[in-house]
């Protein structure tokens, strides 16, 4: 059967044209960071992001998943009070300061992890969850859960990122986090703005929040800082401002105060230096593609969904994008069905692409078709300037 491969450069997107498209790159001090743009699911910037380093406590985050999910199916009850365990209450650095005699509810729990950062706390929700009881059974739940999710380049030995031989995860996988976080939860997920939890009364110098964005009146509204000596100074950080959300991994800053700094650095860059674009609505026509053997010779080319795309603000020029699909395509073709895509190249971001699908349904066509298509191919293989491959350019 005759194929040919077609690839049309497409200057119909003509509000394309328009919108800037070069942003300056950010030039970040952290070691590794990963920068994305929810709404549009853009990376913004990625440094040594699939590189598993030592995450500190903002491994924590994956802990308050599983809980969070256990929560959401009723393995736990968020008003259940669960034991304290000698080995829970053995951790030290950051804590609920909880001992043996306490029970303490799941809710407790789950903010004194993610307000005070408590270890102890990270410790008996793990215990509480483990197949076997122990904080090292969860652990290796854990590390399941996260290559189940798409998070390669995380292994997991405690539930609270003290320090560890084998304890890793990336930047990247830490963003994939994040963003699972806020869409799966978005009832559990304020919790992460919360600046202050005062368990009990209990050590008031430890129930401080210490996301340093939080109070900026910047939109941020999560997620986890960490720091060890290995790790150095990081933080899972998100911002939303109107109906945008960034989300932000740094990591190996040397101080907290430099954290702050390249935080807000980062809050500010990716809101003033992209904006998002509406592209087309949902269905759309973007092309059209060519046939074979249908009733119907072409056969229109359109977004499934609404798009739009985050470009940068800075230095106008064109932005290149192209139809790209094998054809003639051979009918029947269902409405909806996959045909092709639209790839979209701006400077310093990655290439988008974008499912084109058929527009309308298109029968397989009779005898008549069958003959006019058989002398298609006769004309093609014998005419002159004949070829079996074909590159179309517009």
């Amino acid at each position: 059967m005759l194929r040919f491969a077609r690839l049309r450069r497409l200057s119909l997107i003509a509000a394309l044209a328009l919108v800037p498209a070069w942003a300056t790159a950010f030039e970040t001090s952290a070691t590794a960071a990963y920068i994305f743009d929810q709404s549009t699911g853009t990376v913004l910037l990625s440094k040594n992001a699939d590189t598993p380093l030592p995450p500190a406590s903002m491994s924590k985050l994956m802990t308050i998943y599983m809980a969070f999910e256990a929560v959401a199916d009723g393995r736990l009850d968020i008003n259940e009070e669960l034991a304290v365990s000698s080995h829970a209450a053995s951790y030290g650095g950051s804590s609920m300061f909880l001992d043996t005699t306490d029970r303490v509810s799941v809710e407790d729990l789950l903010r004194g992890v993610i307000v005070v950062s408590g270890n102890d706390a990270s410790a008996v929700l793990a215990e509480a969850l483990s197949p076997d009881g122990t904080e090292a059974g969860f652990a290796r739940m854990m590390t399941d859960r996260a290559q189940q999710m798409g998070m390669m380049n995380s292994t997991f030995v405690n539930s609270n990122g003290w320090p560890a031989v084998g304890h890793r995860m990336s930047m990247e996988d830490l963003g994939i986090l994040a963003n699972r976080l806020i869409i799966d939860f978005p009832t559990f997920y304020p919790l992460f703005a919360e600046t202050e939890f005062a368990f009990d009364g209990r050590v008031p110098s430890n129930s401080r929040n210490r996301n340093p964005v939080l109070a900026l009146g910047i939109g941020a509204d999560g997620l986890k800082t960490g720091h060890t000596e290995e790790a150095g100074f990081g933080l899972v950080g998100s911002a939303k401002q109107g109906d945008r959300r960034v989300i932000f991994v740094i990591t190996g800053l040397e101080t907290r105060e430099q954290r702050a700094e390249e935080s807000t650095k980062i809050i500010n860059w990716a809101f003033r230096q992209f904006a998002e674009k509406e592209v087309a609505d949902a269905g759309t026509r973007i092309a059209s593609a060519d046939v074979w053997m249908g009733e119907l010779p072409t056969v229109g080319l359109t977004v499934a969904q609404d798009f739009s795309l985050l470009v940068p603000v800075l230095n106008q020029e064109n932005i290149a994008a192209e139809v790209v699909y094998t054809g003639p395509i051979e009918a029947p073709i269902s409405a909806g069905q996959q045909l092709g895509e639209l790839v979209i190249n701006l400077d310093e971001l990655p290439e988008k692409r974008i499912p084109l699908v058929a527009e309308t349904d298109v029968a397989r066509g009779g005898f008549g078709t069958r003959m006019r298509t058989a002398a298609l191919v006769l004309w093609q293989k014998f005419g002159p300037g004949s070829s079996d491959e074909v590159a179309e350019e517009a």
